[in-house]
């Protein structure tokens, strides 16, 4: 009888934590090196805004460590209770960003035994890119990823042998709306402000991603949200929003919804306090993205980081890393 490279035994159940500027997420998996499968057990999702007031202060407050601190206790909680061997957490724009990073990675990792790895906006668009598309089939030769995040987003292009081109970009929903929004609705003028910086930033840096926009996976809450509310949903349902086709015209009849609503008409769409305040702006992103780069749809992920590092545990497993 043959032997298998890889015994049963090898199987390794991980935690993989994705720490970004407006939210952190859980996702407890096994790891399966025989198969190459990622098989999730758990996932948690946690509106943080760790990266409230960064973009100005360039650090994170007592109040939003403090925050960090309490869900990285409970997320070491909930990975003992699943029986977790490893715990992989990795921390992004807000963290990127922070000039008391060091400090904030050292107060979190004494109570929470959690060790946060600040990652470049270059690994977090691959890691990304990676992860949005991990255990899918019928991938075409060239396909590109885009991940707004609250502080930033990432723009991956490739195929599944590799990566051609990432870009990561300081436009996010928590950055901009903080930056440009004094109010909801926005003004006029803010909105176009926001809109014309927006433009700048995406035309300085789309141009090769033309190549790759015939498929395009969105992933990061914005998306997601997005996607929920265009089907009529108003709480998330994961099987209804993973590869759920998000039209154009739908973000930007969305959008122009958005721009004349306030906090309370907003939360009454059935989008969750935390990310309410912050939707307007990230549909803004998604649109000029989407209208800069002639894109009729977009299939959203429910994947994203947090699988990428699942998925580079897993190569490490297999010795390919």
């Amino acid at each position: 009888m043959a032997l298998s490279l890889y015994p049963t035994a090898m199987k390794k159940r991980v935690s993989c934590i994705d720490i970004g500027t407006n939210t952190a997420l859980l996702l407890i998996a096994d790891l399966e090196p025989e198969s190459g499968t990622i098989l999730p057990v758990f996932h948690k999702q946690t509106i943080l805004r760790l990266g409230k007031n960064v973009d100005a202060e360039k650090i994170i407050d007592q109040a939003a460590l403090q925050r960090l601190i309490d869900c990285m206790v409970d997320y070491r909680r909930i990975s003992d209770e699943y029986g977790s061997e490893t715990t992989i957490a990795a921390g992004t724009s807000a963290l990127r960003d922070a000039k008391n990073r060091a400090e904030v990675i050292a107060a979190v990792e004494r109570p929470a035994e959690v060790t946060i790895q600040c990652i470049s906006g270059q690994e977090e668009a691959e890691l990304t890119f990676c992860g949005a598309v991990a255990g899918m089939n019928d991938l075409p030769e060239l396909f590109t990823v885009i991940d707004i995040g609250g502080g930033s987003t990432e723009i991956s292009m490739g195929s599944l042998e590799a990566i051609e081109k990432s870009v990561s970009i300081d436009i996010g929903s928590v950055r901009l709306t903080e930056r440009f929004f004094s109010t909801l609705p926005p003004s006029h003028e803010e909105f176009a402000a926001a809109k014309a910086h927006i433009n700048q930033l995406f035309t300085l840096n789309i141009i090769p991603f033309f190549a790759g926009r015939e498929r395009i996976y969105g992933v990061a809450g914005t998306l997601t949200t997005i996607a929920q509310v265009s089907q009529g949903l108003k709480h998330f349902d994961a099987l209804k929003v993973h590869n759920y086709p998000l039209q154009y015209q739908d973000v930007h009849a969305f959008l122009e919804k958005l721009k004349v609503s306030t906090l309370e008409e907003i939360i009454e769409l059935g989008i969750p306090d935390g990310r309410a305040d912050v939707i307007t702006m990230g549909t803004l992103i998604l649109h000029q993205f989407m209208r800069l780069l002639g894109v009729g749809k977009i299939l959203v992920s429910i994947q994203g980081l947090r699988f990428g590092l699942a998925q580079k545990e897993l190569l490490r497993l297999q010795g390919n890393v």
